[in-house]
């Protein structure tokens, strides 16, 4: 999409004057990333130019478009937040500001970082759920492009997206992104199984689509006789959710049933009943497989009626029914309920919708009592991106918890008070303990006493949600403040020890200081509280406060464990000169051996590696082996001999992956022939159910040069997955 493309479709909503404000928000962007580029080589003005795109196809206001066309300003450029306040307004400048990653702030480990810059978001989200949108939408096109990536930043990223990102666009009710990035991120994480899915789709489309259209007209029959107006149309199974059956279920592609679906829309709601009935009409419905989200809409305002019935040739087919309007909720979501028209932001159903969206509050509370980070997204992935249940209070509200809770979930969701107050809990008109688990339509009455004690430290350990957890928490902070401190400080002094370190060493005042400073308390007896009541880990305290202890012992120990390495590698001498092919910088005759766990061979990037009593292991750069922090003070410098590229063979470990079927294994060794090469080893293995076959080599190669042409004669057979070279 081009810039003249997005302001054409904004120029379908908005007027004149917005899609001016659009046009000088892109210049000002343009101007910003002037000379930058992104990884595929393509200015980076044209990122934020389909972010917007996105935006405007949601048909949002003038202000989110702008912030989308300037979402990278900030953290890309020179460009500052107050900066965007002046030229544009404030709005503009806090979606951009929401959007953007934390820099400025020294972190641990990248995943910290990761998990603050998460949580940033996600409190500007709980304020303004047009950040998420943007946010998504910026998502949703890096995926796009994510084939321009390193293979391992391609994963992170993909995994991220379903951990995240995937679910949010769920919860939110946006399904036209959400199965886009499950579907990306699967590319990435799966190739295998992905492409299988693809071309098992593919070889029963034509079928599919046949039996579809007789289904279709059928029901068109049926509706005139009932005088219904109708649009009927296949609903497109999307290859995340057949994967997800296929590995959780244990499932085979044949034996998937509701790839077939159909999608009926009408005009009302009355019409949705009128052709549920005229469905179970034509044909048997399945028992239990009937579900009303008319009547009980999901937590994402999804609305429609879904049936299973025995279809025509007596295989199961799926029909969903909704209004035209339900469908654009379906589809849409939250956005949905934004329209931009006539100059103003409307929210439809403005108190329904604040309520749908309750659950944001709950991560602002995370935030205030949960320091650390990761923590705090642990605990939104189980509040927020798990399954769901639905149950009753005694007066009929609808109250919707993670799949698990406990009666004292409910009660707190209720209110603080009840949950604080509650000493029991009736299910269904019975009495059950409080760790009794919720299933979806139960009715929950909790039982509450004036007398009671308040909360018990177990209730952390039996409720689900972190909502729960964090008004427990809330109640100890304030209630126990005396003994949480000194609870605390006794249990990192006994944490310390078990590191067996002196708790004076450790704990002064300094240390302390330095510590509740880094973890954002307000000074010692806070962090000690937050201790004793279950704020934050006391591994974690312990650890910021051993850190430097630690390093050190670890420092004096590779000392000497490098002393003894290094004098006996200068003591050894190889009884008989072995030709590795290597040289190390600087020294002469070492004992030299190439390592078996990845192999290297000419035209690798290798490293030397000081083993005791063994010489130097060669290995190459990229090897696990070598990449930890013992490592870093035995490596060497090494390089391949000039000499060794034509005249000396290397053995080379690869693994195929392709779609199991006959006569591969043959084309596969013919092409490795045809290419000169010895192959050493051959085995493999063929999992029928899921028709993949894999397939192990050895084979004897020159250089780094020799193993790719080889690897691309391999790769340019039919139905080969994946060829990749082993380290063990």
């Amino acid at each position: 999409m081009t810039i003249d493309q997005v302001l054409e479709k904004a120029s379908q909503y908005l007027n004149e004057t917005d899609v001016a404000f659009l046009k000088r928000a892109f210049e000002f962007a343009e101007q910003a990333h002037e000379g930058q580029y992104r990884k595929s080589g393509e200015p980076y003005i044209l990122h934020p130019i389909q972010v917007a795109g996105i935006i405007v196809g949601l048909e949002l206001d003038p202000n989110t478009v702008a912030a989308a066309f300037l979402h990278d300003v900030v953290e890309d450029t020179d460009v500052t937040v107050e900066e965007l306040k002046d030229e544009f307004n404030d709005q503009v400048a806090m979606l951009v500001d929401g959007v953007t990653k934390l820099k400025k702030f020294k972190y641990k480990s990248k995943e910290e970082q990761q998990a603050e810059n998460h949580r940033k978001m996600l409190i500007a989200m709980a304020k303004d759920i047009r950040v998420i949108l943007i946010k998504l939408a910026d998502r949703l096109h890096n995926m796009r492009t994510l084939k321009f990536m390193p293979p391992e930043k391609q994963r992170v990223t993909s995994n991220e997206t379903l951990e995240i990102f995937a679910p949010l666009a769920h919860r939110l009710g946006i399904s036209t992104i959400k199965w886009e990035l499950e579907d990306t991120a699967l590319r990435y994480l799966d190739p295998q199984q992905y492409y299988r899915i693809v071309n098992l789709m593919k070889k029963k489309r034509a079928e599919r689509e046949k039996y579809l259209s007789e289904v279709m007209d059928t029901i068109n029959e049926h509706l005139l006789d009932v005088h219904v107006e109708a649009e009927l149309s296949g609903r497109p199974k999307h290859i995340y959710s057949i994967y997800r059956k296929m590995v959780l279920q244990n499932k085979q592609f044949n034996e998937i049933y509701d790839l077939l679906a159909v999608r009926i829309m009408v005009k009302s709601i009355k019409d949705c009943y009128a052709v549920l009935g005229v469905i179970h009409t034509c044909w048997k419905p399945m028992p239990g497989r009937f579900k009303d989200y008319i009547a009980m809409p999901k937590a994402n305002m999804y609305q429609s009626l879904h049936t299973t019935v025995v279809g025509p040739l007596g295989d199961p087919l799926e029909v969903q029914i909704r209004t035209e309007e339900m469908h654009r909720i379906a589809e849409y979501g939250v956005a949905a309920h934004w329209a931009y028209k006539e100059g103003k932001q409307v929210v439809q159903n403005k108190n329904s919708f604040e309520d749908k969206l309750s659950w944001f509050r709950d991560v602002i509370e995370s935030q205030t009592e949960t320091n650390d980070a990761q923590e705090f997204m642990e605990s939104l992935k189980l509040d927020l991106f798990s399954d769901m249940v639905f149950v009753f209070s005694p007066k009929g509200d609808v109250i919707e918890l993670p799949a698990g809770s406990v009666p004292l979930d409910f009660a707190y969701r209720i209110h603080s008070e009840i949950g604080n107050r509650c000493i029991g809990a009736k299910v269904n008109g019975k009495m059950v303990p409080l760790e009794h688990r919720l299933n979806t339509g139960d009715i929950v009455e909790v039982l509450t006493s004036k007398h009671s004690y308040g909360p018990s430290q177990d209730w952390l350990k039996i409720t689900k949600s972190s909502h729960a957890k964090n008004k427990i928490r809330q109640w100890f902070k304030k209630e126990r403040r005396e003994e949480n401190v000194e609870k605390g400080r006794e249990l990192v002094e006994k944490e310390i020890r078990a590191l067996d370190f002196e708790p004076k060493e450790v704990l002064t005042n300094e240390n302390i200081a330095d510590v509740a400073n880094k973890f954002s308390f307000a000074g010692e007896e806070d962090m000690f509280a937050a201790a004793g009541y279950g704020g934050i880990s006391v591994k974690q305290i312990v650890n910021r406060m051993t850190e430097k202890l630690r390093k050190q012992q670890d420092h004096e120990q590779e000392e000497k464990s490098l002393v003894a390495a290094i004098s006996d590698v200068q003591t050894f001498r190889p009884k008989k000169k072995v030709h590795s092919g290597v040289t190390v910088k600087g020294v002469d005759n070492l004992l030299i051996r190439l390592s078996r766990c990845c192999t290297p061979v000419p035209g690798d990037d290798i490293i030397g590696y000081i083993t005791k009593g063994r010489g130097v292991s060669i290995h190459r750069s990229d090897c696990a082996n070598v990449q930890n922090a013992e490592a870093q003070g035995r490596l060497l410098e090494v390089e391949w001999e000039g000499d060794v590229q034509q005249s000396k063979s290397y053995n080379v470990d690869i693994e195929i992956s392709a779609f199991d079927r006959n006569g591969l294994l043959n084309e596969v060794l013919q092409a490795i022939t045809e290419s000169r090469t010895v192959i050493n080893a051959v085995s493999g293995r063929s999992d029928h159910r899921q028709k993949v076959a894999t397939i192990h080599l050895t084979i004897s190669i020159h250089n780094i040069d020799h193993l790719h042409k080889v690897v691309d004669k391999i790769k340019q057979l039919k139905d080969i997955y994946s060829v990749r070279r082993v380290m063990h």
